[in-house]
């Protein structure tokens, strides 16, 4: 890429470009929501300056309040603003498909070839560097959000409620939209996003140069909210889902396995506050349980794989699908991996439809509350909220991580506390992180295996 003039807001971004920096990010965006926002955050924001700080925000605040993968849904919205629909679509399915293929892939191997004995060690090592990516990723976020005491207050709050009180996440969004709402009427500063400084001098007032989509830049014309184009969005991605079930239900029958997965997942999709964790039970519930398309043994294992693949950690339902497409033998038992996959991208399809639909049809919404800040106050709060949010997974995991089964694991924390370091004071990459503690972890494996 060539040098950018830091003083020049950047040229306008081909098609092509974008479709590039969109696939590779399927392909390196490892870490979870909190790890992939990051990688968003530095590339387009700090790097590439297609977007600015206070848009980029904006956006994430909005595909917080969402059901469904918060990071799928933000390059949807940055594709669909920089490039109108079919820009958001390309973008949402390059972030997604890679770590499609690869779990569904992997799931062919865990099927055909039974459990391998190097990926526990390999995981071993990638899980205490995911504890580190979530708790640097809380920092990073904090440090640009929590700008006052009051946003910081409402970041512990929400630490509180969900780490000790257990409440779940859409009431502690709906409290801190309360807090945003309430608050911007008694003390409006301390929910003023950063804005531009002047219109002379060119950056923001965090220092920032100018952004191709700036704080200031006008609205693009596709952009422009109106009810009868929402109405019509929203209607015609409902359509979509509903044919597209229709179809299967008339192919199986709508007891059929591939109908129920459209529906089972299409539920999914809309209770998936929080992040793929806050879903899961309710997955397990009905993928195991109720349909038994898997057993609870292969759950873990597809949690474990998905948690070593790129993407959204929510893709895990195209594991539960591949697994139930094969276990079932839908195409029969000389069809198999076909059957796995036909029931993966059935389960991804009914997952991931609705959240294009949320962006696609409600971006325009979302552009015209910028600047209100009544508005805009409840989003702000959210996003401190969000960070207390974040940390408490942080401390999910680490217990799980460095105290597996109730037991100290003195290898895990090392790990985890090296990658910390790694990660906040010398910033190394993500997949060089991931890559270094795979080995080490498949070191440890050998040596006291």
């Amino acid at each position: 890429m060539p040098a950018m003039n830091e003083t020049a807001a950047p040229r306008q971004v081909s098609r092509r470009e974008a479709f590039l920096y969109w696939l590779k990010l399927g392909f390196i965006s490892f870490g979870g929501p909190a790890g992939q926002i990051a990688l968003m955050h530095t590339e387009l924001v700090e790097r590439r300056r297609w977007i600015s700080e206070g848009r980029f925000l904006h956006a994430l605040n909005y595909c917080m309040l969402l059901p469904g993968p918060e990071a799928t849904q933000l390059a949807v919205y940055i594709g669909w603003l920089l490039h109108r629909t079919r820009g958001g679509i390309v973008a949402g399915v390059l972030f997604i498909l890679p770590s499609l293929l690869l779990l569904m892939g992997l799931g062919w191997i865990y099927l055909a070839y039974g459990h391998l004995p190097v990926l526990a060690g390999i995981m071993d090592g990638i899980k205490p560097a995911v504890v580190a990516i979530v708790l640097a990723a809380a920092w990073r976020l904090g440090s640009r959000t929590l700008r006052n005491r009051i946003l910081a207050a409402i970041a512990t709050l929400a630490f509180v409620a969900i780490a000790f009180l257990r409440l779940p996440f859409p009431l502690i969004v709906l409290g801190a939209a309360l807090a945003g709402a309430v608050g911007v009427r008694l003390r409006p500063a301390a929910f003023l996003a950063p804005g531009p400084a002047s219109a002379h001098d060119g950056a923001t007032r965090t220092g920032a140069p100018p952004a191709l989509i700036d704080d200031d830049t006008p609205t693009p014309a596709h952009a422009r909210f109106s009810w009868p184009r929402l109405a019509l969005v929203a209607l015609g991605g409902v359509a979509l889902m509903g044919a597209a079930w229709l179809a299967l239900a008339a192919w199986g029958g709508t007891q059929g396995t591939l109908a129920q997965m459209g529906w089972f997942f299409s539920k999914a999709a809309l209770l998936t506050f929080g992040g793929a964790y806050a879903v899961l039970p309710y997955v397990v519930q009905g993928a195991v349980e109720h349909y038994g398309w898997l057993d609870a043994t292969q759950m873990i294992d597809g949690l474990a794989l998905g948690e070593t693949t790129p993407g959204p950690l929510i893709m895990i339902v195209a594991f539960v699908g591949f697994v139930g497409g094969w276990t079932h033998a839908l195409l029969g038992p000389e069809a198999l991996p076909l059957a796995g996959l036909l029931g993966g991208a059935v389960a991804a399809l009914f997952t991931f439809l609705p959240s294009f639909i949320f962006i696609l049809a409600g971006g325009p919404l979302v552009e015209a509350t910028r600047g209100n800040l009544r508005l805009t106050a409840p989003l702000t709060a959210i996003s401190a909220a969000v960070v207390g949010v974040i940390a408490s997974l942080a401390v999910y995991f680490g217990r799980e991580v460095f105290f597996a089964g109730g037991v100290f694991q003195p290898a895990a924390l090392v790990i985890g506390a090296v990658s910390a370091v790694a990660l906040l004071r010398y910033r190394v990459g993500t997949i060089k992180l991931l890559a270094a503690c795979a080995l080490a972890g498949l070191v440890l494996s050998y040596w006291y295996g």
